[in-house]
């Protein structure tokens, strides 16, 4: 035994029933270092002695136990020589045991990734049934793995993406050995999902024939809904009638669409000139000193301007708005979207210049109106002219007998031109209030105004005894309007007061307001009466146009007026009085606040 155990290349040791070492062949030796520098508990299993026992008492082999010593494993085997001796073999199966150990660990990490991930992986047989399918499969198809197995993957497909799909991924992974392709995925529930299925040729090693394809399954939709809505929004900025331009902070131009290409005559121009050149110069300036840091701090900058097309072409009016934007990475880039008011501008000229029509043929009608009253004052200095005119040429014919005849004449003449001028400005102003012209704005005096309406419609008022009282603080600053118009709305708001004071008075002396007074950086002018007044939840019909409770009216006046009064950017509204009455409220922005 001692003979076979020298020569016996593995390492080998023979132990006694009481497990004491009896002899150790040279191959231990070298494997283990100088012997016994260390006891025997230390290289062999720590239950050495019950393994011995076992041996022989079994009369049989017991192999692979394993016992770690420092950095090694090793592998004993107990095999029964005699009645009392035990033959114990070694072998170093450290790197094996170690390679075991890690391939397990990552066959666990592989579990753990496949269980866990949010993808789906999944094997499949060459004809394209489910072989198996990792627990995702619930979470995007709403099937468990097991309901899979033996599934075509043709069922789920969508039917206009099955036959398609099904053949170029064959023929793919037939050629290549790998295939990607986007395609639609039915869930369990009905839903039709986007997937991105990237698959895998498995082949047979020898034959090359493939055996197996494994698949990698993501859940696409809202990417693809996201792109879906990008292209739909690129569609509808590129046929967007309004202009749209994409530009940085220095004014570098990136993008324009088909509208601001063609509005600004950039169709055939491959390099986009920078957005200073496109740009009024004022707004230039109001864009660095105030419209690039509103955008960046509300998102939004609002501007009218005008836009001058490429090379020459006129600049036209747009209603500008400068938008802020931040990409994912944090940088900041721009948009201007461009609404070409052109024909807006159109419009309101044509609405303008109808609407001085319609006031003039207003002013007509009332003059119309107040004829016997214009009358009555041109009458009273023509009057006037002819009595001392008859005195005068009574005076002439007693000079030679009445000393003082000379001076009465003298007097006569001059009273009659002081008639005769005030005849003139009656005439004048009436010329005036009929003028039929291009709207012209002008700072104006609103003390001025009222009174020229008060002048108007004075003999009116007189006749059914009520008195127009002024109230205009001093000094007011001027507001910018056309006196023309003006006047007309005064008198208008005058006229209106005095048919409900005389409704409301008949025969009875009775009192109309005209005030203005500066209030809260407005210009106030109101008109209050003493007539019946408005219930509150008809004020606002008023304005209505053809909304009269006059027999002869055509409920125009206060709905011109309140347009006149928003054409100078002002308001025009009613409420009621305090004592009763209505009072009529026009805001006006003074000159010096614009």
């Amino acid at each position: 035994m001692t003979h076979l155990l020298a020569s016996d290349p593995q390492p080998s040791l023979i132990l006694d029933a009481s497990a004491a070492v009896l002899a150790v062949n040279p191959a231990l030796q070298a494997m283990l270092g100088p012997w016994p520098a260390r006891t025997v508990d230390y290289w062999l299993p720590s239950n050495v002695q019950a393994l011995v026992n076992a041996c022989l008492s079994q009369a049989r082999a017991i192999s692979d136990v394993e016992a770690s010593v420092a950095d090694k494993i090793l592998l004993w085997t107990f095999i029964p020589a005699s009645a009392d001796q035990v033959l114990v073999r070694c072998r170093d199966a450290t790197a094996e045991r170690l390679a075991e150990r890690e391939a397990s660990q990552a066959r666990r990490l592989y579990r753990l990734i496949t269980e866990n991930t949010t993808d789906l992986i999944s094997r499949h047989s060459p004809d394209g049934c489910f072989l198996d399918a990792s627990p995702a499969s619930y979470r995007l198809l709403g099937y468990w793995p097991e309901e899979l197995r033996g599934v075509a993957v043709q069922s789920l497909f969508h039917p206009q993406d099955r036959q398609q799909s099904l053949l170029q991924a064959a023929q793919a992974l037939e050629q290549d050995g790998y295939q990607t392709m986007t395609c639609r995925v039915r869930h369990r529930d009905g839903r039709d999902l986007w997937f991105e299925i990237a698959s895998r040729a498995i082949r047979e090693t020898y034959t090359g024939a493939v055996v197996e394809i494994v698949s990698v399954s993501r859940d696409i939709s809202v990417r693809i809904e996201a792109q879906e809505n990008r292209r739909r929004l690129a569609e509808v900025v590129e046929a967007n009638t309004d202009l749209v331009l994409f530009t940085d902070r220095d004014g570098q131009l990136s993008y324009l669409n088909r509208s601001a290409r063609r509005a600004l005559g950039l169709q055939d121009v491959e390099a986009l000139p920078g957005l200073q050149a496109l740009l009024d110069p004022a707004l230039q300036q109001r864009l660095e000193r105030e419209g690039w840091q509103c955008a960046e701090q509300t998102g939004v900058w609002h501007a009218e301007t005008r836009l001058i097309p490429w090379q020459g072409a006129a600049a036209f009016p747009v209603s500008l708005v400068l938008l802020a934007h931040r990409g994912t990475g944090g940088e900041r880039y721009y948009s201007l979207v461009a609404r070409d008011m052109t024909e807006r501008e159109l419009r309101e000229s044509q609405q303008r210049r109808h609407q001085d029509e319609l006031a003039h043929s207003a002013r007509l009608i009332t003059l119309g109106e107040l004829a016997s009253g214009i009358a009555h004052e041109i009458n009273q200095p023509l009057a006037a002219v002819v009595n001392y005119a008859s005195a005068s040429q009574r005076y002439l014919q007693v000079l030679d007998r009445d000393p003082q005849a000379a001076l009465r004449v003298a007097q006569g003449l001059q009273r009659i031109s002081e008639q005769a001028t005030h005849a003139a400005e009656v005439i004048k102003r009436l010329r005036a209030f009929l003028r039929k012209e291009p709207r012209r704005l002008q700072a104006l005096a609103i003390a001025d105004v009222a009174i020229e309406a008060v002048r108007l419609c004075d003999w009116e008022a007189a006749r059914d005894q009520v008195s127009i009282e002024l109230q205009i603080g001093d000094p007011l600053p001027a507001v910018y309007a056309d006196r023309v118009l003006l006047e007309q709305v005064l008198l208008n708001l005058l006229r209106n007061a005095i048919d409900a004071n005389r409704e409301q008075h008949q025969g009875q002396p009775s009192r109309i307001v005209l005030s203005a007074a500066l209030v809260e950086g407005q210009l106030r002018i109101q008109v209050s009466d003493q007539g019946p007044g408005v219930p509150a939840e008809r004020l606002d019909g008023i304005f209505t146009p053809f909304n009269t409770s006059k027999p002869e009216g055509l409920g125009l006046g206060l709905s011109m007026s309140r347009s006149i009064i928003e054409g100078f950017g002002g308001t025009l509204q009613a409420m009621p009085g305090v004592a009763g009455g209505l009072i009529l409220c026009c805001r006006l922005a003074p000159v010096a606040s614009v």
